[in-house]
């Protein structure tokens, strides 16, 4: 693993443009979007607040995070770390430009700038299903999609597609960085990504061959064992579940035989930032570039649900439910 030594001191100095607790919840207990702008202006944030900010905010937030992609691409040792965190970016653009192309819909207001592919070459890469950019394994999963649309099938089965092999990727890239933070992160991530699915398919009655393709089996629990219950109860699945080595971060999310899903995500972001929080002691590697990065994604998404939530009257209990945690 190249030494980092040179890089983490400008990490250091980054993470002091975060947003601070206090100034977080400033902005909540805000009376409304100007108050919010007014708490902005004392921040790193300050240079988007022009006259259209209120309308714009969102393709703001998106610059702001193509921004910190570029500056830190230039400056990490090894590009892959960086390429496989931002890999959920990549994918969510070519679903949605896969779906862009088959409806002939315009979805250019859900794209995400990655840093490393642009929106043309992934959207060149989707009608040509070549690419000389992508990656090949990114490339040979546009191919199966391209394939999959010809026999006339339906949308959903693109979101499949395109999760399956993106857990794949990340646990590829994942084992061959080795960097057991980062394994680790990513292999809680796949874990609650399939429990997430297993629960959605038991709830709903989904078929066994319609789980298996769904589940990926790059996690640390078998996948047979979430196939177990395609036709059990959901009943006797949460009782899995509160069995399972995630049994303690899981028991608060269920409650009279019902999971909540929504903290069910809000919990996958957490345990991936706990997995980063040894980067205070670790002067010679990747994880406080990591965590830093993952608390400026975090970052991004509570500002972006929280100026969404004032321009829309969200109440304060309403805003704390969704917002997602970070070390800042």
């Amino acid at each position: 693993m190249r030494n980092y030594h040179q890089l983490n001191p400008i990490i250091r100095l980054k993470e002091m443009t975060l947003l601070k607790p206090q100034e977080v919840e400033q902005m909540i207990a805000a009376k409304g979007f100007a108050e919010v702008e007014a708490v902005l202006q004392q921040t790193h944030y300050q240079r988007y607040l022009k006259p259209d900010f209120h309308e714009r905010f969102e393709t703001y937030l998106d610059e702001e995070l193509l921004k910190t992609i570029k500056e830190l691409a230039e400056l990490v040792p090894d590009q892959e770390i960086l390429r496989l965190y931002m890999m959920p970016f990549t994918f969510h653009n070519l679903k949605v430009l896969t779906k862009e192309s088959v409806t002939g819909k315009d979805y250019d207001h859900l794209l995400i700038e990655d840093g490393f592919y642009t929106i043309d070459e992934c959207r060149t890469a989707i009608k040509t299903g070549t690419s000389e950019v992508l990656p090949e394994k990114i490339v040979t999963t546009i191919q199966e999609v391209r394939e999959y649309l010809e026999g006339g099938a339906v949308l959903q089965g693109i979101d499949i597609i395109y999760d399956r092999r993106y857990l794949h990727e990340q646990r590829r890239l994942a084992d061959e960085i080795k960097i057991p933070e980062l394994q680790e992160a990513v292999i809680k991530m796949i874990d609650l990504t399939n429990i997430t699915i297993a629960a959605r398919c038991v709830l709903q009655k989904r078929s066994r061959s319609f789980m298996e393709a769904v589940l990926v089996s790059v996690g640390s629990i078998p996948k047979e064992e979430f196939l177990a219950f395609a036709d059990a109860s959901y009943s006797d699945f949460l009782a899995f579940l509160l069995e399972s080595d995630y049994q303690e971060v899981l028991r608060p999310l269920i409650h009279e035989q019902v999971i909540d899903f929504a903290g069910l995500a809000l919990l996958q972001d957490n345990l991936i930032t706990e997995s980063y929080g040894q980067a205070q002691t670790d002067a010679l590697g990747p994880l406080p570039l990591l965590a830093f990065l993952n608390a400026k994604v975090l970052e991004l998404q509570n500002l972006r649900l929280l100026l969404v939530g004032k321009r829309s009257g969200f109440t304060e209990e309403q805003l704390r439910e969704r917002m997602r945690h970070y070390d800042s």
